[in-house]
């Protein structure tokens, strides 16, 4: 008889973990089969290292320990191809609300929104094939007579996943179990009253409050698009989501034409009117930073670390990635040592030596004075420290452009204007600016929009 083949592809996940405190996890192994209801079409199996320790009971259990994590890679180095091979794909794990949860945690961590439609084994087969003894994957497995190997193993509890995927495709002869079980996350159906909330606003760059039935602000956020932001809290299964659910009585809003702008208000609104669900919810935007240092042979070495409290970073980035990628870019752009850039560890030259791109400094064959004239070139452009400039970006209007005011490296306050002001003149800004605190957080938000390059123009007003 022939097959129909299904034109759904799925990605059928095992995660091991270090165990621990709840949402505190790390992965310390992967395996992804991708299944096209017939057969495997691709896959991905890797250790991780998940950067802390392994439970000692884990390790009995899994037989993995911190020794074989330590040349392995860490979750973000994975994270591409994680997200490659599960796009367009429904996510399929037994007891899949663990492996998605730990998805999504180790994503959330880097700053990526990890969104998938997930299928569960246990409900799966707790329909099509009741009356079980156990539904674990073992006890199942040797009751259905599937072979494991590797109990325990990402790579085996996966396969033996996939075995049984199949089997209970074959079963669901209709479809329509399938069809329901499938969790159209985050989409499901809103209140009437939630739908009216959401329909005057604007698909704009802004700030939005959600205020209760006494008009209290409850929350504040900002979006590049404040209908679909909203959208997304109306329909979220999240804690913040489902109170905000409850409570909100009211959505206003202000749009700003600029992302930067949106940001800093945000940022300075929150801290000034506390909502009470912005609280303890929010979290740094901000988790690594770029840091100086000068070593023993008097060269200035750049490094990029992750942030803590007083720490003074020339620049922050959002995650690891940027961090990263900005470091080599700069890297490259000014000839500087891969070796005292941290990008090449090395006992010796670092590779760019060896293709000609690095003038030596990691073997001391180009001065210090000359190599750290490029490094502090680097420096300069990337700190605010000193300067007085105005960040001019996108308006609300087409006419209309925004204003940022940087005094003595410090942020002063922003505004709009129109765009026949002459900006630079010190009674005109003084008449469109707003004054605003200039806090780690907003300085921090703005060294990241300039290193981006993401407004329309920058006005030094020392020159």
């Amino acid at each position: 008889m022939n097959e129909t083949k299904i034109k759904i592809i799925f990605s059928i996940i095992d995660i091991e973990t270090t165990g621990g405190k709840y949402n505190e996890e790390g992965v310390t192994e992967i395996a992804i089969y991708k299944f096209d209801g017939l057969e495997i079409v691709d896959q991905f199996i890797s250790l991780v290292n998940p950067e802390k320790p392994i439970q000692p009971f884990v390790v009995n259990l899994t037989g993995i320990n911190s020794n074989m994590l330590r040349s392995a890679p860490k979750f973000y180095e994975v994270a591409k191809r994680i997200i490659e091979i599960t796009t367009d794909t429904i996510v399929v794990a037994h007891n899949a609300s663990f492996d998605y949860r730990i998805l999504q945690m180790e994503f959330d961590r880097l700053g990526y929104a990890f969104e998938r439609k997930t299928l569960c084994t246990v409900e799966l087969a707790k329909k099509l094939i009741p009356n079980q003894d156990s539904y674990s994957l073992g006890k199942l497995s040797r009751s259905l007579g599937i072979a494991v190997s590797d109990r325990h193993r990402a790579s085996g509890d996966a396969y033996a996943t996939v075995k049984l995927f199949k089997l209970l495709l074959s079963k669901d002869t209709t479809k329509s179990i399938i069809t329901a079980a499938i969790k159209l996350t985050p989409r499901h159906q809103m209140e009437p009253k939630l739908l009216d909330l959401l329909a005057p606003l604007p698909s704009e760059t802004g700030v939005y409050y959600i205020h209760n039935s006494e008009g209290d602000i409850i929350y504040i956020g900002k979006s590049k698009n404040i209908k679909k932001r909203v959208n997304q809290h109306f329909i979220g299964t999240d804690v913040k989501s489902k109170k905000i659910q409850l409570q909100v009585a009211g959505v206003s809003f202000e749009t700003t034409g600029s992302e930067i702008v949106a940001l800093l208000k945000e940022s300075e609104e929150i801290k000034i009117n506390k909502p009470r669900l912005n609280r303890a919810l929010r979290r740094s935007i901000f988790t690594h930073g770029l840091f100086s240092f000068v070593d023993d042979l008097g060269y200035l070495n750049l490094q990029t670390k992750s942030l803590k409290n007083k720490d003074l970073p020339i620049t922050t980035f959002g995650n690891i990635f940027q961090a990263r990628k900005y470091l080599m870019d700069v890297t490259e752009k000014n000839q500087l040592c891969q070796k005292l850039t941290g990008l090449y560890p090395s006992n010796s030259s670092c590779f760019s030596y060896s293709i000609k791109q690095c003038f030596g400094a990691c073997l001391g064959e180009e001065s210090p004075e000359s190599y750290n004239r490029r490094v502090q070139s680097v420096i300069d452009k990337t700190s605010m420290d000193n300067k007085n400039l105005l960040i001019i970006d996108k308006g609300r209007a087409v006419d209309e452009r925004s204003v940022i005011w940087i005094e003595n490296g410090n942020f002063r306050g922003m505004g709009f204007f129109d765009l026949n002001y002459q900006i630079n003149n010190p009674e005109v800004l003084q008449s469109v600016i707003t004054p605003m605190s200039s806090n780690k957080d907003a300085v921090r938000i703005i060294q990241s929009y300039i290193r981006r390059s993401k407004y329309l123009k920058i006005i030094n007003l020392d020159e």
